[in-house]
């Protein structure tokens, strides 16, 4: 599978893209107190088809999981960095809402993510969210031709570091556009100038995910990821486009 996009393919994406968008805006105006994650599944299902898309996620295999993921919405809640399954479940005063999804239009897909605080947080989880926001987009600035995902790794680590927030281990953004995962990996770490190098056409997810605790994390039943310290976690993450220039944020 090739890295560079054609004008078609890149197309395509950005018309997923903006069904995208557009559905994580009506799902972070739906979040609040009392709101039911199958609801917000049931919205994530109705905005995609109804816009012409398909929920990319929706019985997708990642690799390594033990089965398909039976739903549209990633929803991980608190401890929950990724992969969460909506369940029936009320929303809570406190709660730390992490929405993911992709979008697959005529065969371009996009994928992003934001993290939602329902009520009233502490100003530690305000701190939390803001840095990994602040950290995508430090990512995104360097991403341009001639510097590598070693840089985009290290501009998202450095922002982390210094707010004192831990990014996750083993947990990476990728390539995206054809398929959901795509090379190349994207560490939330790296050495700037190694790695893949960053090329016109490249369509990339990146995706900080960080937590207020330690960076150790484990893999439960359902194929979800958690903190192993029980610690909440924040994830953003936009899919991008690289240009001759400054990057294209598709997902914005």
């Amino acid at each position: 599978m090739s890295l560079i996009k054609s004008p078609e393919q890149i197309d395509k994406i950005k018309r997923s893209a903006r069904i995208l968008a557009y559905t994580l805006r009506c799902l972070q105006r739906t979040v609040r107190v009392g709101v039911n994650l199958l609801d917000l599944e049931k919205l994530t299902r109705s905005k995609i088809e109804n816009a012409g898309g398909i929920p990319a996620f929706l019985d997708y295999l990642p690799y390594g999981a033990k089965e398909s993921f039976p739903f549209a919405l990633c929803a991980s809640l608190n401890n929950t960095i990724v992969h969460g399954r909506p369940f029936n479940y009320l929303l809570k005063e406190g709660d730390l809402l992490k929405l993911d999804l992709g979008v697959n239009w005529h065969g371009g897909i996009s994928d992003a993510a934001i993290t939602v605080p329902v009520g009233r947080i502490s100003e530690q989880e305000k701190k939390l969210i803001r840095t990994t926001r602040e950290a995508l987009f430090a990512g995104i600035k360097v991403s341009r031709p001639r510097n590598t995902v070693g840089d985009i790794g290290y501009a998202i680590q450095r922002v982390a570091l210094r707010a004192d927030i831990a990014v996750v281990d083993g947990l990476t953004g990728h390539g995206v556009g054809v398929a959901i995962h795509e090379d190349p990996a994207i560490y939330n770490f790296g050495v700037p100038g190694e790695g893949a190098e960053l090329k016109p056409g490249m369509v990339l997810a990146l995706e900080p995910m960080t937590t207020l605790g330690a960076s150790r994390i484990k893999k439960l039943a359902d194929d979800s990821y958690v903190t192993f310290d029980g610690s909440k976690s924040a994830h953003f993450e936009h899919t991008i486009l690289i240009t001759k220039g400054k990057p294209l944020i598709l997902t914005r």
